[in-house]
């Protein structure tokens, strides 16, 4: 059964004469309006490409691979394949006679997957793998998207702005609760020249880490309850 209009009108609401009834002056009220807003307001979009936005630090374009001493500063740990949400990222790693042991042997992202979430760049603990601002990508094909390690590698002179803001964001914890010394995290070999620096103090034992003999974490019974051993009784630094 069809509905019952009703009239919803007040009683202090008055009567619309002919024009406004037409709707007319309200429709050309509002075209002046919107033309001299065209007239007069400033322009706010770029002409693209010959005018580009240059996004701010924080801005998360596209990952890229950090680069230094034209090596890759990936560790291959996979721990940004791991949390990748689209599964975008795919690597195979290799050993090498460096103190960083493994580095990535091919390294790929499927920019077609890829949601610009930056969980990769949070959980890599050497900041190799970090959003560029690059964001205008276009592919003529589909295998065109998977940028492969090559494509990837960008220098870190390059990234240094990026870098520095994770600096501040992701350490900022250091220095609040605690004074953070940089020699107590010798594990991290995102500071090449750092470790250099302590090779030539005295510490060649950092380029032939992969080559040490004395496993104490795995050696011995591995069962629970069983006897542990202590930390090796060697020197690493020069006295």
């Amino acid at each position: 059964m069809p509905g019952t209009p009703e009239n919803t009108k007040t009683e202090n609401e008055r009567d619309l004469n002919f024009w406004e009834s037409l709707y007319l002056p309200e429709l050309f009220k509002g075209l002046g309006y919107s033309f001299d807003r065209m007239a007069n307001e400033p322009t706010y979009t770029f002409e693209y490409p010959e005018e580009q936005w240059y996004p701010p630090d924080s801005y998360r374009g596209r990952p890229v691979l950090v680069e230094e001493d034209d090596r890759p500063r990936c560790v291959s740990c996979n721990l940004c394949a791991r949390a990748c949400p689209p599964l975008a990222i795919s690597m195979q790693s290799k050993e090498v006679d460096n103190v960083k042991e493994r580095e990535p042997e091919w390294f790929e992202i499927n920019m077609l997957r890829c949601i610009y979430c930056g969980f990769c760049e949070e959980v890599c603990p050497e900041e190799a793998i970090v959003m560029s601002k690059e964001h205008d990508l276009t592919f003529q094909s589909r295998d065109e998207a998977v940028f492969d390690l090559e494509d990837l590698l960008r220098p870190s002179e390059q990234m240094q702005d990026r870098l520095e803001y994770l600096e501040q964001y992701k350490n900022k914890q250091f220095g609040q609760q605690w004074e953070f010394k940089k020699e107590n995290n010798l594990h991290s070999v995102k500071d090449q020249h750092f470790l250099d620096w302590l090779a030539e103090e005295g510490m060649d034992d950092l380029d032939t880490t992969h080559q040490r003999e004395d496993r104490m974490a795995t050696g011995g019974n591995q069962e629970w309850g069983a006897e542990r051993q202590g930390p090796p009784q060697t020197k690493h630094a020069a006295e």
